[in-house]
């Protein structure tokens, strides 16, 4: 019923005129969807030529990897494998999750040139760093190393034709004073620098509403993360427009934000999870794009 009334939502928009639709709606028709891998790491740590043939299968054109290492490389593949296996499929990686822990409170250079190498085989724009341990973020001033730790990073990404950018959880919206990790984030980096990946179920789960995040700060949320959160219990994520997010009301705000990779995620699954991924895609491309 739900989905019945949005399509006639959207065509009474639609028969009414392009200009009194949404413009944001009708602003990106060819907008790619992209996946982040982790939403299927019980799958893709056990078959992952089996996992990238399927996701492409479901739609998507893009996806975002995560855990790569110098040793356990890409699910057991060299970079150069890994692309030529996203090739075959006609997909692109334009982003990965790397782990900045060591690189943040050793200084390890070596990991953070290791993930230049591998993004530039394989063909990425952006380095994303995907969490921080809990030991380095328990003040405001942790906030602000990580800032500086980051931004120097950003630097050498930028050097080797890539661009940086930091993912968020909950965590960074807890509060120190006045302010937040977030905030700090935002404030003590260079916009050039340093691009945020917006996961959007965790800023909603953190109490705060996404477009308010546009506006304070526009143009710098390249990429999101469109989880949705499930009704009954928030701490769980569902289906992408079964949950009780309100995506349209966010993606509206696309051009605000400045957007440009829009990566499909979720951490927990009621149903079969090729089953889910390929709903979630059906619902971006048809109700949200």
């Amino acid at each position: 019923m739900s989905s019945r009334r949005a399509f006639l939502q959207q065509a009474g928009l639609l028969t009414a005129g392009a200009l009194v639709a949404p413009a944001a709606l009708l602003a990106k028709p060819n907008q790619k969807i992209g996946i982040q891998l982790y939403t299927l790491r019980d799958q893709i740590s056990k078959d992952v030529k089996s996992v990238i043939a399927k996701v492409a299968k479901a739609g998507y054109s893009e996806v975002e990897t995560y855990g790569y290492s110098r040793e356990s490389k890409f699910w057991g593949l060299e970079p150069k494998a890994f692309k030529q296996l996203l090739q075959s499929h006609k997909l692109t990686a334009p982003s990965g999750h790397f782990g900045f822990d060591q690189y943040i409170a050793a200084g390890k250079e070596d990991d953070l040139k290791s993930y230049i190498e591998a993004a530039n085989v394989v063909g990425m724009h952006y380095i994303i760093v995907p969490h921080l341990g809990e030991s380095l973020r328990r003040s405001a001033s942790d906030y602000k190393r990580v800032a500086d730790k980051i931004s120097k990073a950003g630097e050498a990404c930028k050097k080797a034709g890539l661009q940086l950018a930091y993912h968020n959880h909950a965590f960074e919206f807890d509060k120190f004073g006045n302010t937040t990790g977030f905030d700090i984030l935002l404030k003590e980096t260079d916009p050039e620098l340093v691009k945020f990946e917006l996961d959007l179920y965790w800023v909603v789960r953190a109490g705060l509403e996404p477009v308010e995040l546009f506006k304070a700060n526009p143009g710098r949320f390249e990429l999101w993360h469109v989880k949705d959160m499930d009704k009954t219990n928030p701490k769980l994520n569902t289906e992408v427009g079964s949950g009780s997010i309100n995506f349209r009301k966010i993606f509206e705000n696309t051009k605000l934000s400045g957007v440009k990779h829009i990566l499909v995620e979720q951490e927990n699954f009621a149903i079969d999870p090729f089953r889910s991924i390929g709903q979630s895609y059906a619902y971006v491309k048809k109700n949200l794009l």
